[in-house]
């Protein structure tokens, strides 16, 4: 597959939200914030070089609203739409949100990865879109993010680190030097190097 284009891409988010999950272990949970810092600093780098994105929150009355750092790093005008189903590609509203981007790569970033993230890029690769699921900005807990992440390979979807989205997107010396320069703090993603 050919690196990523970010005038082809956009950014998915699916189901970020405060309070998706009750008690986890420690381990689990700081894995989780780290996630969630990591889709934030996703989006922050897709907003400040042009990549749309589309916000999914699952059952939002008993989940929570979108952790509020990811919808701070996005524009205002960039709907948050309710998903009622696991796999994203089976609402209309949200399908019609991706489309109108007119673009075809989808980086999916969010929870958990064995459903709901795995639902969604299986269901887009199932109408032709090229998916990228963002192995550091994904989560479910315990073993069950790498199960996720194994099937939805298997299925053709590929993986790949927030990292090298940005290094995809950016492409060029003079392109990582000026974003960095007029936004220092997206230089690299949240627990790099730990």
């Amino acid at each position: 597959m050919p690196l990523l284009d970010r005038n082809d891409s956009l950014l998915i988010v699916v189901d970020v939200q405060e309070r998706f999950y009750g008690a986890l272990p420690d381990a689990d949970a700081e894995r989780l914030a780290l996630v969630a810092d990591r889709v934030a600093w996703l989006a922050a780098v897709a907003t400040a070089i042009g990549v749309p994105a589309v916000v999914t929150e699952e059952d939002p009355t008993r989940n929570g609203p979108t952790v509020p750092a990811i919808r701070r790093a996005l524009p205002a005008d960039v709907p948050t739409l309710p998903k009622p189903v696991f796999g994203l590609s089976d609402v209309h509203e949200i399908m019609a949100a991706v489309e109108a981007t007119g673009r075809r790569t989808a980086v999916i970033a969010g929870l958990e990865t064995d459903v709901c993230v795995a639902h969604s890029a299986i269901g887009l690769r199932d109408r032709g879109y090229r998916v990228v699921a963002v192995t550091d900005a994904t989560f479910s807990p315990g073993e069950m993010h790498e199960h996720g992440l194994r099937r939805m390979a298997a299925l053709g979807v590929e993986l790949l680190h927030a990292k090298g989205v940005y290094y995809e997107w950016l492409r060029t010396l003079e392109a990582v030097r000026a974003l960095e320069s007029a936004r220092p703090d997206l230089a690299e993603p949240p627990g790099f190097g730990l």
